[in-house]
C-alpha cells in the first residue's frame, strides 16, 4: 500500500520540526531565472535523457569470498530512502532550462509513504549560474567547500549541482529527523568530489549516528573491479541473503572513502549490488541493519522497494516534460522551438546517434 501525503509548508516527513529555508529558495530561484528568459526556447526533437549523478570512480580491490550469511529481522522499523532527479528541458540563446526534483520515500507501520519536491525549472546561463548556486548552497549549508571551479561550476556542470544540493538537503533532513531507523540512499558513500564535499557527508552521517540510524547507499550501477572483473559479477555458490566484504581499496587520491564497501545479494535473483555503510558503525550493527531492511522491506531483484520507489517518483515521464513545456509557454510566454537535428539533417539514415547509459 502507498500512501500519498499532500504538500504541505513543513513538508511530510515523519516528524514535522524540518527546515524548509532550501525549498524556498529553489522556487525562488527557479522563478527568477526564468523570468529572465528574453528569447524563444529551443528544443531538439528529442527528449534529452535524465544526468546522472552516478560516480564513475575506478578502484582496486580483493574480495572475500566467505561471504557473511544474512537472516531477516523482523523488528518493526523504519525504512526510509532519498533520490532526487533532473533533466534538461531546452536550451535558449543564452544557457539551458533544467528541471530538478526529490523523492523521500519510508515504509512505517507496513504502509509506504512519500513526499515529493518539485519539479523546480531553472534557466542556467553564464551570467547567472554563479548567483544561482551560491544562492542555493549558502540558503541552508553554512560553509561551502572546494576550488573556485567547484563553488561555481560549468554550465553543464550545473543541473547535475543542483539536483545534488537538493539531494544531500534531503539527507541532512532525514537523518535529523528519523530515529532508530534504516537510511537509504542513491549512490555510494564516497566523498572529496565537487558534488560531495567530506565535511557535509561526515555531518550527514554523524547526524544518522546521533539518533542511532545506518546509512546504506545503494549504487545501481559500479566500475568497482577486483582481478579486472566488476565486484558484482564475482558471486560465490552460497544461497542468499549474503554479503561480500571488501578489502584493500585504493580510491583516487582526492576522494575519500566513508563507507565500507560490501557487494549484496539479497535474494535469488541474479543481481547484486554495491552497498556502502557507515564504516563508523560497528560490524554487528551494520550487519543488523540490513538484516532489518531484509525484514521489514520488499527488495524484488535484490533491491530495496522503498529506494527503487524514490527513483520512480522522482523521475520525469514523457508526459510531464510535455506539461512542463506547457507551463513556461503558457506562464512565461517562452515558444517552443524544434531545432534541427545536425547529426540526421547531415547524415540522414547515418546521423543515429545511440544513446549513451551510465
Amino acid at each position: 500500500m502507498i500512501e500519498q501525503y499532500t504538500i504541505t509548508n513543513k513538508y511530510n516527513f515523519p516528524q514535522p520540526n524540518i527546515d524548509t529555508i532550501l525549498p524556498q529558495r529553489f522556487l525562488e530561484q527557479s522563478i527568477n531565472s526564468l523570468n529572465q528568459v528574453q528569447h524563444p526556447l529551443q528544443l531538439n526533437h528529442t527528449t534529452t535523457p535524465q544526468f546522472s549523478t552516478f560516480n564513475q570512480n575506478q578502484s582496486n580491490l580483493q574480495i572475500k569470498q566467505t561471504p557473511i550469511t544474512l537472516k531477516p529481522n523482523r523488528q518493526e522499523t523504519i525504512i526510509a530512502a532519498i533520490d532526487t532527479s533532473t533533466i534538461k528541458i531546452g536550451e535558449t540563446t543564452k544557457g539551458i532550462i533544467t528541471a530538478v526534483r526529490g523523492a523521500t520515500t519510508w515504509l512505517q507501520n507496513h504502509t509506504y509513504k512519500y513526499t515529493r519536491l518539485g519539479p523546480f525549472i531553472f534557466h542556467i546561463t553564464e551570467d547567472n549560474k554563479k548567483e544561482l548556486y551560491n544562492t542555493l548552497e549558502r540558503s541552508y549549508f553554512s560553509k561551502t567547500f572546494g576550488s573556485y571551479n567547484q563553488i561555481n561550476p560549468t554550465l553543464l556542470q550545473m543541473p547535475t549541482r543542483i539536483s545534488n544540493l537538493l539531494e544531500r538537503w534531503l539527507q541532512t533532513m532525514l537523518t535529523k529527523t528519523i530515529k532508530n531507523g534504516v537510511l537509504l540512499f542513491d549512490g555510494s558513500l564516497t566523498a572529496g568530489t565537487p558534488e560531495t564535499p567530506t565535511v557535509r557527508l561526515n555531518e550527514i552521517l554523524s547526524n544518522a549516528r546521533k539518533n542511532c540510524s545506518t546509512v546504506l547507499a545503494f549504487s545501481k550501477a559500479t566500475t568497482l573491479r577486483s582481478n579486472g572483473i566488476l565486484i558484482t559479477e564475482q558471486l560465490p555458490k552460497y544461497d542468499p541473503p549474503y554479503l561480500l566484504e571488501t578489502e584493500w581499496i585504493k580510491p583516487n587520491s582526492q576522494m575519500r572513502l566513508l563507507g565500507d564497501v560490501y557487494v549484496a545479494r539479497l535474494n535469488r535473483s541474479n543481481f547484486a549490488f554495491r552497498l556502502d555503510i557507515d564504516r563508523e558503525i560497528e560490524s554487528t550493527e551494520r550487519i543488523d541493519a540490513v538484516n532489518k531492511l531484509l525484514g521489514n522491506d520488499l527488495y524484488t531483484q535484490s533491491y530495496p522497494e522503498t529506494l527503487r520507489l524514490s527513483h520512480i517518483l522522482c523521475t520525469f515521464t514523457a508526459n510531464e516534460v510535455l506539461a512542463i513545456k506547457h507551463f513556461i509557454n503558457r506562464k512565461h510566454g517562452i515558444q517552443i522551438i524544434n531545432r534541427p537535428d545536425m547529426h540526421r539533417l547531415l547524415f540522414g539514415p547515418f546521423g543515429f546517434r545511440g544513446e549513451a547509459y551510465a
